[in-house]
């Protein structure tokens, strides 16, 4: 367990914790020491704040791992943090300042998932039970799709409108998997995200969940960033001592 940061998985919306379960063992086994925050997806802020406490109570470095909607919440949150060491995006919103989830989906074609989102009288978005599995989860079986659908969070419409007040991005070595099969956030728009950020990047032929469908690659992503920041630390440390 020595050296190893911590790794801190942030779910996205629509999703809760659980959707890290394929990924969390493959850590796990590793040595790693990893916990999945369960946010509320009611504000941007209510969700930062969540994350920050579960980084908070993790003794030494922090690696923030987000997906989707999660991006902006680890984007957001690692100012707050001064634990973490390092950030990656998996199928995830990279915003800059100023900029919110709205923005960011403004600036180009809707995402052919769109079709699929329900909002309610009550400010919160929903997608659509039997359009679920073929727009969010395409490349997961079906019978674990439709639980996921079943099983859906709902997000506020305030979550996307919030705005980042600090990229975190612009200050730590950052990591992204892009998802080539992706039509919840369009795949160029990851593209343009990720090669905003410098982040190291690779791509997954997967659907707006890769942890899910390709957990094996993921994980590894996630633990190649982990001995990079290790290394990183290291060699920083040197150059003090």
């Amino acid at each position: 367990m020595t050296n190893k940061p911590n790794i801190v998985l942030v779910h996205g919306a629509w999703a809760d914790g659980s959707s890290w379960n394929k990924v969390i063992p493959i850590l796990q086994d590793a040595g790693y020491n990893v916990v999945a925050t369960q946010h509320p997806l009611t504000s941007l802020a209510d969700d930062v704040e969540i994350t920050r406490r579960l980084v908070e109570a993790q003794e030494g470095p922090v690696l923030l791992v987000g997906h989707s909607y999660g991006g902006a919440i680890i984007t957001e949150a690692a100012h707050k943090c001064p634990n973490v060491t390092g950030l990656v995006y998996v199928a995830a919103f990279g915003p800059e300042a100023g900029e919110s989830l709205a923005s960011l989906g403004a600036s180009g074609p809707p995402p052919p998932g769109a079709v699929a989102i329900r909002p309610d009288k009550y400010g919160i978005l929903w997608l659509d039970k039997e359009l679920f599995p073929d727009n969010f989860c395409q490349d997961v079986d079906k019978a674990e799709a439709h639980v996921m659908a079943a099983t859906q969070k709902p997000v506020a419409v305030k979550c996307f409108e919030d705005k980042i007040t600090d990229a975190g991005w612009k200050k730590l070595p950052n990591w992204y998997i892009i998802s080539a099969n992706d039509r919840m956030i369009p795949p160029a728009a990851e593209q343009f995200m990720a090669e905003r950020m410098k982040a190291k990047i690779i791509f997954i032929p997967a659907s707006h969940t890769p942890m899910i469908s390709h957990p094996d690659e993921v994980a590894d992503f996630i633990m190649g960033a982990a001995k990079q920041v290790i290394t990183m630390a290291m060699n920083e440390a040197a150059m003090h001592s």
